[in-house]
């Protein structure tokens, strides 16, 4: 079997829990009943390398259910959900993840999900970050320019994306052009990773398509906001068991990730304080009733604190020596550079006492301590499960949608986004399982405003 897991005696298990998750992603499900007999995907060769949970296996039975031949690797070395991962190894769709993988482990994995027979690569990659776009482009690069790779990483996990490119250029010098010039897009899944998309579009350096499903409404208002408002604090209390109210929360970054985490440890009735750098948002967070302040003056307050921001480096180690006796750090935005986690292990004197996986406290010579979560990375699937099944159902409809969309149309190079009128149907997918009923315009109604009966309702500015 074409697959690398870590118990394939927890397919039954995991059988199980899809079947419930089905019942809650509507989206996912009307997609398979209205294309099931086209199969819009079929021959298409699909790469995903996505947090393998049971919403994914959902998203991945879907794509297969359209046609599409799969292989699939996670995004992160500890969201893989192995019961999950086993039931799609058993359903016969090549998968390699598990929960704590290795660095090393972690690129070998996204390098297999890659790699189809006969040498072929993919035709559409789904990518929740950006990793499995990054080992496209810098292979690419480095089969024209081996200098690009002959140098030492920046970091750890820089050095072994590095070895793991020099290996594959060693066993296959052209495997990368190759794949580019069979390749029709990327749809990608997350703030992050749509950043640095743009950055190559930027620099030139784009090779193919690209969909920016994280800026579509019905993904970046549902699943970063709500999804975060009830995945954070799952995250946290599985950790640690610690009660929030009382404490005081510092959330970095007001965005729709800052603003569903704020709002959740509100609710739990913690006092918030926030941090950001832009002034629109700053203000937001205002006038919601948050202090607004910066992270040297939060760090003497906090007890709890949570990154959302997509940047490097927004709590560092001077931040972390500062911080109150039994301190909680974690990081809730994709990668763990947000938390100088490299400069903590290092430390001069620095103790470290594994609690339990993903749960570690670091002591400094001066004698506080403080835990880190999921050792930075998402604390929401590296110490929980992540986000409910049906507000994945929105983001996972949308990234369906535009793997057709990639697979059916010819993109010249560039990031799209996906028509308003497709965001619109997402969302309505998704009603009638929580009893919404919508108000139907009239004719005279819809002309007054000057928008089609049924839709889209909105200007493609309109800010929701």
């Amino acid at each position: 079997m074409d697959y690398k897991v870590a118990d394939i005696s927890l397919a039954d298990f995991g059988r199980r829990e899809i079947a419930i998750a089905e019942r809650e992603m509507p989206g996912l499900m009307a997609i398979r009943e209205k294309y099931a007999a086209a199969k819009p995907l079929k021959g298409a060769r699909v790469t995903g390398s996505l947090h393998m949970t049971i919403q994914t296996a959902v998203l991945i039975e879907t794509l297969v259910e359209l046609g599409a031949d799969v292989r699939w690797a996670s995004c992160n070395i500890f969201s893989t959900q192995d019961h999950a991962a086993a039931a799609i190894a058993s359903a016969g769709i090549p998968v390699f993840a598990w929960k704590g993988e290795t660095l090393e482990e972690y690129w070998w994995c996204t390098d297999m999900a890659l790699r189809f027979p006969s040498g072929k690569g993919p035709h559409l990659i789904v990518d929740d970050g950006g990793d499995a776009s990054l080992l496209v482009h810098m292979g690419y690069r480095a089969e024209q320019d081996v200098s690009t790779i002959n140098r030492k990483g920046s970091n750890r996990e820089e050095q072994v994306i590095l070895d793991t490119l020099n290996r594959i250029l060693k066993e296959d010098n052209q495997r990368w052009h190759r794949t580019v010039d069979d390749m029709k897009g990327i749809s990608e899944e997350t703030t992050t990773g749509v950043h640095r998309l743009y950055q190559m579009m930027d620099r030139d350096e784009l090779l193919v398509p690209a969909i920016n499903v994280n800026d579509s409404v019905t993904k970046s208002k549902f699943d970063n906001l709500y999804g975060c408002r009830e995945s954070l604090a799952d995250g946290i209390k599985r950790a640690t068991d610690v009660m929030i109210a009382g404490k005081v929360v510092v959330v970095l970054g007001y965005g729709d990730v800052g603003k569903g985490c704020a709002q959740s440890m509100r609710s739990y009735g913690a006092r918030v304080i926030v941090t950001e750098i832009d002034p629109i948002c700053a203000l937001q967070a205002a006038m919601e009733g948050f202090e607004v302040t910066t992270m040297e003056e939060a760090v003497k307050e906090g007890n709890i604190f949570v990154t959302t921001t997509g940047n490097r480096d927004v709590i560092t180690i001077e931040h972390m020596r500062q911080m109150k006796d039994q301190s909680i750090v974690c990081n809730i935005g994709h990668f763990d550079n947000e938390i100088q986690v490299d400069k903590l292990i290092s430390f001069p004197g620095i103790e470290h006492l594994n609690i339990k996986p993903q749960v570690d406290k670091y002591t400094f010579p001066s004698g506080n301590s403080i835990f880190l979560l999921a050792e930075g990375r998402l604390v929401n699937l590296g110490c929980a499960t992540g986000h409910p099944s049906f507000v994945m159902s929105n983001s996972f409809t949308n990234q369906v949608l535009a793997q057709i969309d990639l697979w059916e149309n010819d993109y010249e190079i560039g990031v799209y986004r996906l028509p308003k009128q497709l965001d619109e149907e997402v969302a309505r997918l998704h009603l009638e399982q929580i009893g919404v009923k919508l108000t139907t315009l009239s004719q005279e109604q819809a002309d007054y405003i000057g928008v089609p009966v049924n839709g889209p309702f909105k200007p493609e500015h309109y800010r929701y």
